[in-house]
């Protein structure tokens, strides 16, 4: 498996566990032997600023991921002038690559929208749905039907509709089990009005399978693909202080997808795999109990984003570019340098 070097990777599988820092993953780490990011071993720090705040939100950091520039609280893809910038997942496909993004909160919800829509505030998500669907991204999905419904479109038009003429259409996990992945050139998968739930309520089937089916379409193309998979719950489970039981949940379902990129590097050496969140959300401390054991429990210092710098884990070509201290927008023109320097 290449770990170092100067090549860049032909493929690069991204996977944000939003809200997650270090206490997150090593809480997960605690309760499971055969932890899948344990098998990463290029490992960075990145600071979250945004262009004119200190403690940052998804939309800013997401945009700095995809753009490699830091922009305003609630920005999509757009400089503090709100002028749109490319994004790594565009340039990919001016490149002749494969693009996806997978979610299991909506798909216009910041994260996953900012690699696919340029907008001043991302509460404009019937604009982003329909940014997404004309932006030509190989593979969606994720929930947040009702974004792309009559209601939401600014001419009232019928966007899925729209969108069955270019995309493969699918609203069911059993619809999404039942493809012939090597049939299907593109990929619109909706799930969910809103967003699909915590682990217990979209199953813990669903993000492997919607990993797996992205993965199975993207990988035909040789020029390549840029993937972003998202785990929306660590950061929502986060805002209310969840439980222990809850939270590792949570963060293993997610390892299973970081186990499963690991593994397609395994078999295809020239991808970079990249594991890191958005930003901290909660303070969660991990001290102990007062017993011989001396367990961890857990404390939370607020329902809120922290400015905590996040760990990035990263394995591939061109790893080490991520390691020691980073900042976000420098993330994001890595990203964007090894997709325009890449050698189709």
């Amino acid at each position: 498996m290449a770990q170092s070097g100067t090549d860049e990777p032909r493929s690069i599988i991204l996977l944000v566990s939003d809200g997650a820092g270090t206490a997150h993953w090593t809480l997960a780490a605690h309760h499971d032997d055969e932890f899948a990011l344990a098998r990463m071993k290029t490992v960075g720090l990145v600071d979250t600023q945004g262009s004119d705040h200190v403690v940052s939100g998804s939309a800013p950091t997401a945009s700095a991921y995809a753009t490699g520039v830091r922009t305003f609280m609630g920005a999509i893809s757009v400089g503090p002038d709100s002028v749109p910038v490319p994004t790594v997942a565009e340039v990919a496909m001016s490149r002749g690559m494969s693009t996806g993004l997978l979610t299991t909160t909506a798909l216009t919800d910041a994260t996953p929208a900012a690699f696919a829509a340029h907008v001043p505030s991302r509460r404009a998500m019937g604009e982003i749905a329909r940014q997404m669907v004309d932006n030509g991204i190989t593979v969606l999905m994720g929930g947040g039907r009702a974004h792309f419904g009559p209601s939401e479109q600014p001419d009232g038009g019928d966007l899925i509709a729209r969108a069955r003429q270019s995309y493969t259409y699918v609203e069911t996990l059993d619809q999404l089990a039942h493809l012939e992945p090597d049939t299907v050139e593109t990929l619109l998968g909706l799930f969910a009005e809103g967003g699909m739930g915590m682990v217990a309520e979209r199953g813990e089937e669903a993000l492997h399978l919607m990993a797996s089916t992205a993965l199975s379409i993207l990988d035909r193309n040789r020029d390549g693909f840029f993937l972003m998979v998202e785990n929306e719950e660590s950061d929502t489970q986060s805002h209310g202080n969840a439980d222990e039981a809850t939270l590792v949940a949570e963060m293993l379902d997610f390892d299973r997808i970081v186990e499963m990129a690991l593994d397609y590097q395994a078999e295809h050496p020239e991808t970079l795999v990249l594991v890191t969140g958005d930003h901290e959300t909660g303070g969660l401390s991990l001290p102990y109990a007062s017993t011989p054991e001396r367990p961890i429990v857990i404390s939370w210092a607020t329902s809120g984003h922290t400015g905590a710098l996040l760990p990035i884990f990263a394995s591939g070509p061109g790893a080490e570019r991520f390691g020691g201290f980073i900042r976000n927008d420098e993330v994001g023109r890595i990203l964007i340098d090894m997709v325009r320097r890449r050698t189709p």
